[in-house]
């Protein structure tokens, strides 16, 4: 024992130090959403005097960060994204300059970059050693540790306010070059504020999932509703990109249990957490979850291994065709591809045939002046999932199947479940265009 911590003691820096590893010319790649290391990511900026043409990627930053919210740290840093946030939006905004996005399928996202260019720093974070002398990677293991094995250096902010998390998530102190001790609650997220369209949305998507159904969902208004109409479901098991709070609390409820999953039975499968404190608190060392690399939890040929599997995501529009965009409006790109491509390839292709993909929108947006529905999408808009992947798609109007639709057939279905008061401009638009005759 006092050979482990003399080893663990023996690797700490502060925080400040580590903007000292930085170099010019090199990627760093950071864990993302509550696994952000807050603490070393707040003090990157202080290298800029000394480095250039600095990379630094994450899935989903949290924290509007000096290193690219400064205009002054263009030529200096470059924050790459493979899914926008708010601070990331902001600086698109205010054109900094230090902000891009990296286009990807969440799967790949981690291995596509290291064709690219080996990382040079790591820097994530994970719960004190245990007596063994090993860390857990807690939070997240989308890409963590596939880039720890890759990077050159490898810093870990150990933070005693993290649940101690199973799966792949263990980590031995020697296999990390340094530690930081940055103590903080981990970010949560606040509990929705459902509306009726939400839970319209929720009742017609809940209708769809059978008993013994595996399921995906995320977080928002619509995932929520949809936890809450699934409470008179029996036996439902989870493989999903992120755990969040309702699949904690349908388990509490009797709704999962996970018993007739066909892949991994037994266990909630997700490759990243994020919520309350109290969920916090219900994943630490809690052994029905299985945190397993997001390469494999989110790759179609895993999740098609799944019975009765149910992938639910949300999307900004959908075209007359069945193009999804979920990530950007013309050129303007909001927040990114993330698990939706993955999970609803691997959905619809379900070993048993009994797989389903859900698209969730709204049937309008800015304040119900523009239909979500259109006939094609804007010019640049980024397209998130292929026309031929699209499976159903719902609004508070209604669910409609698209696959194996002729384009006339996607058109009527998808204009029935449009908002009523655009329905005739939607049909007329879709005559002139010659999607209906």
């Amino acid at each position: 024992m006092s050979t482990l911590h003399e080893l663990y003691t023996s690797k700490l820096i502060s925080s400040d130090k580590v903007a000292d590893l930085i170099v010019s010319d090199s990627d760093i790649i950071v864990a993302q959403c509550a696994s952000e290391p807050q603490g070393c990511m707040s003090q990157f900026h202080l290298a800029a005097e000394r480095v250039t043409n600095v990379k630094v990627f994450s899935v989903l930053t949290l924290k509007p960060y000096p290193f690219y919210m400064l205009p002054e740290m263009k030529g200096h840093f470059e924050l790459c994204s493979w899914f926008h946030a708010p601070g990331s939006r902001m600086a698109l905004k205010e054109k900094t300059g230090t902000v891009t996005y990296v286009p990807n399928m969440l799967h790949r996202a981690a291995t596509d970059r290291l064709r690219v260019r080996k990382p040079h720093l790591f820097v994530g974070t994970c719960t004190p050693p245990d007596e063994e002398g090993y860390v857990s990677l807690s939070l997240g293991l989308t890409y963590e540790r596939d880039i720890m094995e890759a990077a050159t250096i490898t810093v870990l902010e150990v933070n005693n306010h993290l649940p101690y998390t199973y799966g792949e998530t263990r980590i031995h102190v020697s296999e990390v070059d340094y530690f930081v001790e940055h103590h903080q609650t981990p970010p949560t997220l606040p509990a929705p504020v459902l509306d009726g369209t939400a839970m319209e949305l929720g009742k017609h998507i809940a209708g769809l999932v059978e008993d013994g159904s595996t399921i995906q969902l995320g977080i928002g208004e619509i995932p929520n509703a949809v936890a809450l109409m699934l409470k008179g479901k029996k036996n439902l098991g989870v493989h999903t990109e992120m755990l969040v709070d309702s699949m904690m609390e349908l388990a509490e409820a009797g709704v999962i249990t996970n018993d007739q999953k066909a892949f991994h039975p037994g266990k909630f499968v997700c490759t990243f957490a994020m919520g309350s404190e109290r969920f916090y608190q219900w994943l630490d060392k809690n052994k029905d979850v299985e945190f397993l690399r997001g390469k494999y939890v989110n790759d179609p040929a895993q999740i098609r291994n799944n019975s009765k599997m149910v992938s639910i995501n949300t999307c900004l529009m959908i075209d007359f065709t069945g193009q999804v965009s979920s990530e950007s409006i013309g050129t303007s790109q909001y927040s990114g591809t993330g698990g939706q491509s993955d999970t609803a390839t691997g959905a619809t292709e379900a070993y048993d045939g009994l797989g389903k993909s859900i698209i969730a929108c709204r049937s309008t947006a800015k304040g119900g002046t523009v239909s979500t529905i259109v006939p094609t999408l804007p010019a640049g808009t980024a397209v998130t999932l292929h026309r031929s992947n699209t499976d159903y798609v719902v609004t508070e109007f209604g669910a409609v199947r698209l696959l194996g639709l002729t384009v006339k057939e996607r058109t009527l279905a998808l204009i029935s479940v449009a908002h009523p008061k655009f329905r005739e401009e939607l049909t007329q638009q879709a005559y002139d265009l010659g999607f209906i005759y």
